[in-house]
């Protein structure tokens, strides 16, 4: 590839059809993004953060640019070592002819193309082109972390946050006026982690320190969140997430046996695995009562393994591109953490995010079993997570939703990205979403009725999301 190969992100770029070229140009492109889970550092909002070059914004922190790049045998300095900013760069330029089909190719010409109007391939041959243009662009002073948010339609986003947290970077962010509501959402999985007893008991000094409340049993572990639960919704917080391996298939703990494993480790033991399920499934319980008493949304992210890699792990540390996918069974474990909820009337709007792809099927047809008014799709699956947040993952979650559900209540897409680029993932989304739905129509499989599909388009872009997640409220 060189400077001279045509550049195939058109306007009609996904869209093979009459039908899905309407439906994307006249009802999906121009609706705002809610961004209603990613991993964007709320302080780096705050203070507007600005970069120097593109390796420092695109490279720094993506393990999904990693992988590729080991992938093709770049070494680790070129990666996350003690390279230059500009052998990183050159690193993942020489990728990228390398990443036919894999969806890196796609989002990081989107990227470049909705960001910096560069409309090149990126290849050894226009590297130093595209180098100098993004770096004059970074350092016009009209290019940042904001920016970044209010040039891609953001209405809202809704970070990642411990209830540890003190929030103060969301409330300078509300006190700046910015006019993009960035909301905390909150993310309990340290409460979880009793089978590492050293970091959970670190955890819970922490939120000793911060509720100035000692936690010495289960209940005032559950009275310090319930504390800190009230404070994130003073703050505007109305989802929570929870990033787990699995539900665990165990009995739900009578609330002795859960302050005994508490108290066992709190005081310096190690739990069986058997307990450290048991106390699994019953915190989660309990959260999702706090949640629901609120009247949050929970996520439930399931399916990781993490950190398989001992090398990677001990030289970079976690998130460093070594978690995988899991294949531990679940169905079990999350009907009875569904059913416990649903049965006291307490169960939250909840969506399921499953990272195997297997479970597609599993998850649709169990949130059929658990859907309750007066909230349509109360019970959602979750948009392709991780590594399924590509075309075919895309309509695979696409196909088993519209299948054993109701596509039409869907919440839509989000990012799950640390990147301030990753917004056109939205795009992409949309653009599959309506190539899906054009295509039937042109194929005769589907009524040829394109107010019906564009009103239907338009809710799962951004209508259902804003209903669903009382984000007016």
């Amino acid at each position: 590839m060189n400077k001279d190969t045509p550049f195939y992100i058109t306007d009609d770029f996904l869209l093979h059809g009459e039908s899905a070229r309407y439906l994307y140009h006249e009802h999906a492109e121009k609706l705002p993004i809610i961004d209603f889970h990613c991993h964007l550092p709320p302080r780096e909002i705050a203070e507007d953060t600005r970069w120097n070059n593109l390796a420092d914004l695109w490279l720094g922190g993506d393990h999904y640019k990693w992988r590729c790049m080991r992938s093709n045998g770049i070494d680790e300095r070129l990666i996350t070592g003690d390279a230059s900013p500009r052998e990183k760069f050159d690193a993942f330029a020489a990728t990228m002819p390398r990443l036919m089909r894999n969806p890196m190719f796609d989002w990081s010409h989107l990227e470049l193309a909705r960001f910096f109007g560069i409309r090149e391939v990126l290849s050894p041959d226009t590297a130093d082109h595209i180098w100098e243009q993004t770096r004059a662009a970074l350092a016009s002073g009209g290019f940042s972390a904001r920016s970044c948010i209010t040039r891609s339609n953001v209405e809202v986003v809704c970070t990642t946050d411990d209830p540890t947290d003190t929030l103060e970077w969301h409330a300078a962010i509300r006190e700046s006026g910015f006019p993009v509501k960035v909301l905390p959402a909150w993310r309990p999985d340290k409460a979880l982690a009793i089978d590492r007893p050293s970091a959970w008991n670190k955890w819970l000094d922490g939120l000793e320190a911060v509720t100035n409340a000692p936690c010495c049993d289960f209940d005032d572990m559950m009275n310090a969140l319930a504390e800190r639960h009230e404070f994130f919704a003073a703050n505007g917080c109305r989802l929570s997430d929870y990033g787990i391996e699995t539900v665990p298939d165990v009995e739900i703990p009578a609330p002795s046996a859960i302050n005994a494993i508490f108290r066992k480790v709190r005081t310096g033991g190690r739990a069986t695995p058997e307990e450290v399920n048991a106390f699994r499934l019953g915190t989660l319980v309990e959260l999702g009562h706090l949640d629901a008493d609120s009247d949050w949304t929970w996520q439930i992210h399931y399916g990781p393994m993490r950190n398989v890699s001992t090398r990677l792990f001990e030289a970079i540390g976690p998130d460093a591109g070594a978690d995988v996918i899991h294949d531990l069974p679940v169905a079990a474990g999350l009907a009875r953490l569904l059913d416990a909820l649903d049965r006291d009337d307490n169960l939250p709007r909840t969506i399921i995010y499953n990272l195997n792809p297997r479970d597609n099927y599993l998850v649709a047809v169990m949130m059929g079993a658990f859907q309750r008014g007066p909230d349509a799709g109360k019970i959602q699956l979750g948009s392709g997570w991780w590594f399924n947040d590509q075309k075919h993952g895309m309509r695979a979650q696409i196909d088993a939703l519209s299948e054993l559900g109701l596509l039409a209540n869907f919440v839509g897409m989000l990012t799950d990205s640390r990147s301030f680029l990753s917004y056109p993932r939205h795009e992409y989304f949309r653009r599959v979403l309506c190539d899906i739905i054009g295509s039937e129509i042109d194929a005769g499989d589907m009524t040829h009725d394109l107010d019906w599909a564009g009103s239907i388009v338009e809710d799962i872009c951004h209508h259902n999301a804003a209903r669903f997640f009382r984000f007016g409220e």
